[in-house]
């Protein structure tokens, strides 16, 4: 046996996974069926995880596209993304009692665009124009919002480069990528205003900041994550543009085998909507290819934790009552 050759392993970036706002709008979900029992409806899925939403159907939740499709008077959980002020309109009329889920660092953005409008500004949203996401930040202005996706976005825009603007970004997107349309915002406009803070989410940097770690020490990054995820899609993209190869992966049962092929350090990281469970079955996998030796690869801390609003009664009742949360 040649002792010399190179040891097959994994480096486990941490932190990974679940962060607060996700923790706490599940949390949420599980408490509404405990005092109300199911079903409860909560409004698109609670986060982007399929494994998540399955397993809260399992326990009673029934999850819709719409606050239409809620029978009147039910429990409707909105889910971590947000929802427009019209979506709360429509809801109040139709007398469900809401249980808001939205993340508390998506509700700061949506209170930061209401300030922009205020100030009789356009807001440029840097977003994916089909999330659900933007589209709920979108809602606080329609008639004063522009969606705005790349630097070509940018220059396509027609309003006049002396309008009085502002930028606000999706919370989960890459933070170089919004970096390059940031610049070309200020290059442009004249009269910008600027967030008062980074309305990129902690997590979703700390991730990042991860993979670039791993990208420059593996072969491979493998990023456990569901397809409509977008920050688990985004840190696919950080790995390949520091010039390694990366993958998606929803579960253990896509990992394709000709990935590992050639590899001697596989990295490994999950998406903030992502539990745990499903990255140990990939390390499992793992082990069975070889792939014996783990190695956490720390760059941060995370110790935010996002308290769930009180609940004021254990018996479903009427319009307004027994609320999570407003």
């Amino acid at each position: 046996m040649d002792f010399n050759l190179p040891r097959k392993k994994v480096l486990l970036a941490e932190p990974r996974g679940f962060c607060a706002g996700v923790d706490r709008a599940i949390a949420m979900v599980e408490r509404a069926l405990a005092v109300h029992g199911a079903p409860v409806y909560v409004r698109k899925e609670i986060v982007h995880n399929h494994h998540v939403v399955n397993m809260l159907r399992r326990k009673g939740a029934h999850f819709v596209d719409s606050e239409d499709e809620v029978p009147e008077g039910a429990v409707c959980v909105f889910s971590a993304h947000g929802v427009s002020p019209a979506v709360r309109a429509n809801a109040d009329a139709r007398r469900l009692d809401v249980i808001d889920a939205t993340c508390p660092l998506v509700a700061k953005v949506h209170q930061a665009a209401r300030r922009v409008v205020r100030d009789d500004r356009t807001l440029l949203l840097i977003g994916h124009n089909d999330h659900e996401e933007t589209e709920g930040t979108r809602g606080e202005a329609p008639e004063k919002t522009i969606v705005v996706e790349t630097v070509e976005d940018v220059d396509r825009l027609e309003i006049d480069d002396d309008l009085p603007v502002a930028y606000l970004t999706q919370t989960t997107l890459s933070v170089d990528e919004t970096a390059g349309i940031v610049d070309r915002l200020r290059d442009r406009f004249t009269d910008l205003a600027v967030p008062a803070s980074d309305t990129i989410c902690y997590a979703s940097q700390n991730r990042q900041n991860g993979i670039k770690s791993l990208a420059g020490k593996a072969d491979l990054v493998i990023v456990v994550g569901s397809e409509n995820s977008s920050n688990s899609q985004r840190m696919v993209d950080v790995a390949r543009d520091a010039g390694t190869a990366a993958h998606l992966l929803p579960d253990v049962s896509y990992l394709d085998e000709s990935w590992l092929t050639g590899a001697e350090t596989i990295g490994v990281s999950s998406g903030a909507s992502v539990p745990e469970v499903l990255v140990e079955q990939l390390l499992d996998r793992l082990v069975e290819h070889g792939f014996a030796d783990l190695e956490i690869e720390s760059t941060s801390k995370e110790d935010v934790v996002f308290s769930m609003p009180q609940l004021a009664g254990a018996k479903r009742g009427g319009h307004g009552a027994d609320q999570l949360g407003g």
